[in-house]
């Protein structure tokens, strides 16, 4: 075996190789600029807080410091809470929550609008909206958190006695 033919093998093996490359590559192109990786509900009993929100995959080249904004529903009744995320280079994954909320119901759909700006000259890259709903209310999270302090100390302000409604009465 002579080098010419090590030469002529590695080379056939090299075209192979691209042509599969070529066969199962994704175009950037066909992607949209934003993907919603996953959204839900948190509900945090003990500081007394419920919230929702979502996480947004950067998958096309974007100006560093355009903006992801966010429009959540009020499940209260009020106007929509409006939250924004500045791009950095240093991350593709940016996770958007809503403010603290009351009134959410269970299996209710609560909508999400999403627009990415391009920085500059604030160009709408993207622009979805999808929905978002909890499997129980918020009738689970007590009127006030139940500790307070560095030592988790009960909270004096909580209603003695404060228990969560039973299941079937949280949706």
């Amino acid at each position: 075996m002579t080098f010419r033919h090590v030469a002529v093998g590695l080379t056939g093996l090299a075209v192979i190789l691209f042509v599969i490359g070529l066969m199962f590559r994704e175009d950037v192109g066909e992607k949209p600029y934003l993907k919603i990786a996953g959204a839900g509900f948190v509900f945090n009993y003990r500081v007394s807080d419920a919230y929702y929100g979502f996480t947004a995959v950067v998958q096309k080249p974007v100006r560093n410091y355009s903006v992801i904004e966010a429009e959540f529903e009020d499940p209260a009744g009020g106007p929509p809470h409006r939250v924004r995320a500045k791009l950095t280079p240093r991350s593709k994954r940016y996770a958007l929550r809503s403010p603290p909320l009351r009134g959410i119901e269970a299996k209710r759909p609560y909508r999400v609008s999403v627009r990415l700006v391009q920085n500059g000259d604030k160009a709408v890259l993207f622009e979805g909206d999808f929905t978002v709903a909890s499997q129980i209310s918020d009738r689970v999270v007590p009127p006030k958190p139940l500790t307070v302090g560095p030592g988790y100390h009960r909270n004096q302000d909580l209603p003695r006695g404060w228990k969560a409604p039973p299941a079937e009465e949280r949706g």
